[in-house]
């Protein structure tokens, strides 16, 4: 699926280079690993070759899906009135960017940013809010070329940031 000096998306931790593949025996039984470096952080993440797809690893988006994410972000939020706790919250909008579909991050950044503009987010949602807005200006500043400046303008004149 990958070869050696792609990029490829990690659910939750973001864009990294595929470094190398490599055999590795585990547990008595050898298997091929994508080694790969996160972008952000030099994170280091060897992912099975063979399980990579249930894992979430994908490639970036191309520059023709770029408009759907912006057309998430810009859709009216609706997000329900309901009274649920916080960690509630928290606990779905992990389980989304666990996902590692860009539209759940872009699900996840536009509910939190609506939730601010109705009450205080608490601080894990505060922390869920940067690493939402951080996975999509990333990604889409790789997909259309772009400064991550230029991205994280646009995303904020969206949302009104």
């Amino acid at each position: 699926m990958f070869k050696v000096g792609d990029l490829a998306v990690y659910p939750a931790q973001g864009v990294g280079v595929i470094e190398s593949i490599e055999k590795k025996e585990i547990g008595g039984q050898t298997q091929d690993f994508y080694i790969m470096r996160i972008l952000e952080n030099g994170m280091i993440i060897m992912v099975p070759t063979n399980n990579a797809k249930t894992v979430g690893l994908r490639p970036i988006i191309s520059k023709e899906d770029v408009p759907k994410v912006f057309s998430i972000l810009k859709k009216k939020s609706e997000f329900p009135n309901d009274k649920s706790s916080w960690n509630k919250r928290y606990k779905e909008f992990v389980e989304k960017l666990k996902t590692g579909s860009i539209y759940d991050v872009a699900e996840v950044l536009k509910s939190l940013v609506f939730l601010q503009e109705e009450k205080e987010l608490s601080f894990g949602e505060r922390k869920l809010l940067d690493t939402a807005r951080r996975l999509l200006v990333k990604e889409l500043s790789i997909a259309q070329a772009c400064s991550e400046e230029e991205i994280d303008n646009q995303i904020r004149q969206i949302l009104s940031l």
